[in-house]
């Protein structure tokens, strides 16, 4: 039963990286040219709008098991905002900023799980913490600086905006991934149908009174973004969850902005800052610290914490 259950957790740690892995592509659809005529305020929330139609309709024929559980109402509310908050983010700031701000939403789970059930993380979860938190903070406080108040609003008009948004996207992960953990009974294709095609209804007016519609290439760069960057990676982290707590799957998921950056930069849409690649470094050496350095001293049966 123990290799059993060491398995199970290892499988749940590969489905994770998987669903950061799938992720990390957002930000080569959001700054695709495919959507260069749609209007930058609204672009992010449009863009929520149809991939979450299709991610639904994608995985609607593989549930299996639906059903009523009041959790979903939460669940529903916070995963709609998050893809709202999150996707406007990367349009307004760069990808790289988005991504590193919605990386906070392991210290959301921290603050979330102090308040609610008086319970901290596993000592070991503290160091790859406290390097994101450095990580995030460096970001934060170079974006938001008087500093570079001046740089950042010439090249982005929107750019203070996109990073408060991408700030309020980590709180809404954090609240999402303690819902689907909450729910891990339940069919993984109907915990991610049902967010997914709600989202699309409560973004659906405001969509038409928009009047931007999809044409020509854009319907099947929808479709590959709602299937290969929501649908596909949720059902992943879906199942991860079954094995790992809320808390590792976000850390594991800090694999998604170290590769996000990287993508948008090979194809030539934006180069990130400095302080962003730097805060990308801090978060990366957290994560190298607690699943090499102290996965391997844990092998070798050396005592790896106090």
């Amino acid at each position: 039963m123990r290799a059993s259950g060491a398995g199970s957790v290892r499988m749940g740690r590969l489905a994770v990286i998987g669903a950061a892995l799938l992720w990390s592509s957002s930000g080569l659809f959001a700054k695709s040219a495919f959507f260069a005529d749609w209007p930058e305020s609204s672009r992010g929330l449009l863009l929520a709008a149809w991939g979450a139609l299709f991610a639904g309709l994608v995985l609607l024929p593989w549930v299996r098991r639906p059903r009523w559980h009041p959790l979903l109402v939460p669940l529903v509310a916070v995963f709609a905002l998050m893809s709202g908050s999150y996707l406007s983010a990367v349009v307004l700031t760069t990808a790289a900023n988005a991504i590193w701000l919605q990386a906070t939403s392991p210290w959301w789970v921290l603050i979330f799980t102090l308040l609610l059930f008086r319970t901290g993380p596993n000592p070991r979860e503290w160091i790859p913490l406290i390097f994101a938190g450095l990580g995030v903070g460096l970001i934060l406080t170079c974006e938001l600086g008087p500093w570079t108040a001046g740089w950042t609003t010439l090249i982005r008009p929107y750019g203070r905006l996109g990073v408060l948004l991408g700030l309020a996207s980590g709180a809404f992960f954090g609240a999402t991934a303690m819902l689907m953990r909450g729910l891990r009974s339940e069919d993984g294709a109907w915990l991610v149908v049902v967010p997914h095609l709600a989202t699309a209804v409560l973004l659906a007016p405001w969509a038409v009174w928009q009047g931007v519609w999809p044409t020509g290439w854009q319907w099947l760069v929808l479709a590959a973004f709602g299937t290969f960057q929501m649908a596909i990676p949720y059902r992943l982290f879906t199942w991860g969850l079954r094995s790992v707590s809320a808390q590792e799957a976000l850390l594991l998921g800090l694999l998604e902005p170290v590769l996000m950056p990287l993508w948008v930069y090979l194809a030539g849409q934006e180069t990130p800052a400095w302080w962003t690649l730097l805060g990308a470094g801090l978060i990366l050496i957290g994560l190298v610290c607690r699943y090499g350095l102290l996965e391997m001293l844990q092998k070798n049966n050396l005592p790896s914490q106090p």
